[in-house]
């Protein structure tokens, strides 16, 4: 008995930290934190995975139930706010969380700014009620002295894309009505669209096609986004060749979530990271200089790193490549493929990045692309930030970067819109 109490306490002991641990760059200042973070959501995603391979439930929801605890955790962290009103109310049928600073006034005859914001997790995975993102909107209405609406689109895999951006986009159409404006004393000259991870793709792709929609006469006056996901062809960019085990965006999972947003088979997980894909004679050139990241990034973000897959294309589209590239392919999937014209036409923008996240050059690149359409851009880099880091600004996990992500925007949105 006391061997066996031996062996597994050493097991234990040895084994718990054999799991946390995960090489991280020197830049990262709270590396135990993080570690322990990731250990936390590999071990959620890891019984997802049994779940479903024993036919129990699809992974997603396991998911969502494993961290209802972190949420529950954010929300008695969020003391912020604490003059805001909430109402959970419907956009057009879509259900929004709607946030009202205490007082009008701040604007021209006392009309507030606004913000519309979607929230991350994959198009699976989050919640406008969420605790971290309840914080920040409580403190962005509160902060701003602005009208937040969060907005609760569906999520795979219920439903795919397009649901999720039709949502969005009904909500904003709702949102952006002068009447409604009005009935929240919004000043519609000073309206944002924002979003962080999947919500920044949301977020980009509704500002494209607000500002090109002339049955809309009220448009967006910035966008802010935030580590977006702005295209899936090229998971072979600089930043996912680097980033490929960064927390907490892994590679693999972050084309887990493509392939559940857009509803195709999980078979396809290696087609969607083979550096082949970018290369398939269906793509024509023009699309390829959309995404081509040896002239949209800067050198230093290059680094050593080489195109990969140029001579390797397939020569036909096979029936997977069939299921696969029509969603890749699609502006409102993919807003960094959109042409110059319709970005052009988009309002100014914050776009924050973080050089240890796969998603990174997304960023950059989009940065460089509306730049070049005559747009203006504020770009906020951050060297020490991985993906998701402002979702943690709070307790339980406080990361220091983040709360400097949370300032950084909120001081942009106070001087820009």
């Amino acid at each position: 008995m006391k061997l066996s109490s031996v062996v597994v306490t050493l097991i234990l002991t040895v084994g718990i930290p054999y799991y946390i641990y995960t090489p991280l760059p020197a830049a990262i200042e709270e590396p135990l934190k993080l570690m322990l973070l990731d250990a936390l959501f590999r071990a959620v995603l890891q019984v997802g995975d049994l779940c479903q391979c024993l036919g129990l439930s699809h992974h997603i929801p396991v998911i969502r139930g494993s961290v209802s605890g972190l949420e529950f955790l954010g929300e008695m962290a969020g003391g912020q706010g604490g003059g805001v009103r909430v109402s959970d109310v419907d956009f057009d049928g879509v259900p929004v969380r709607l946030y009202e600073p205490p007082a009008v006034g701040g604007g021209e005859g006392g009309l507030r700014r606004a913000v519309m914001f979607y929230h991350g997790g994959g198009w699976a995975l989050g919640a406008a009620k969420m605790g971290s993102y309840d914080v920040l909107c409580r403190q962005m209405s509160d902060e701003l002295n602005a009208v937040v609406v969060s907005v609760e689109y569906r999520l795979a895999p219920a439903v795919h894309f397009p649901v999720q951006y039709e949502d969005c986009l009904a909500a904003a159409k709702h949102f952006l009505d002068l009447g409604i404006l009005g009935k929240l004393s919004v000043d519609p000259q000073r309206v944002a669209v924002s979003g962080d991870s999947a919500g920044g793709n949301l977020a980009a792709a509704v500002a494209q096609q607000i500002s090109v929609d002339d049955s809309v006469s009220v448009k967006f006056s910035v966008q802010a986004l935030i580590y977006p996901v702005l295209q899936g062809l090229d998971l072979n960019t600089p930043s996912h060749q680097q980033n490929h085990n960064m927390p907490i965006l892994h590679r693999f999972m972050m084309a887990r979530f493509w392939l559940l947003y857009l509803g195709v088979d999980t078979s396809l997980h290696p087609l969607l990271l083979s550096p082949s894909l970018l290369h398939h004679p269906s793509i024509p050139p023009s699309i390829r200089s959309h995404i081509n990241w040896t002239t949209l990034l800067p050198a230093k973000h290059m680094k050593h790193y080489k195109p990969v897959g140029m001579e390797t294309g397939s020569q036909e589209v096979t029936g997977q490549e069939g299921d696969l590239l029509p969603g890749l392919l699609d502006v409102r999937a993919a807003p960094l493929l959109a042409e110059q014209g319709v970005l052009g036409r988009t309002p100014r923008a914050y776009i924050l990045t973080c050089e240890y996240d796969v998603l990174r050059d997304d960023g950059l690149m989009y940065t460089r692309r509306l730049q070049d359409a005559g747009v203006t851009v504020s770009s906020d880099h951050y060297d020490d930030g991985f993906h998701g880091a402002l979702s943690f600004a709070h307790w339980p996990f406080s990361f220091d970067v983040g709360k400097r992500m949370i300032r950084g925007y909120m001081d942009w949105l106070q001087e820009n819109l």
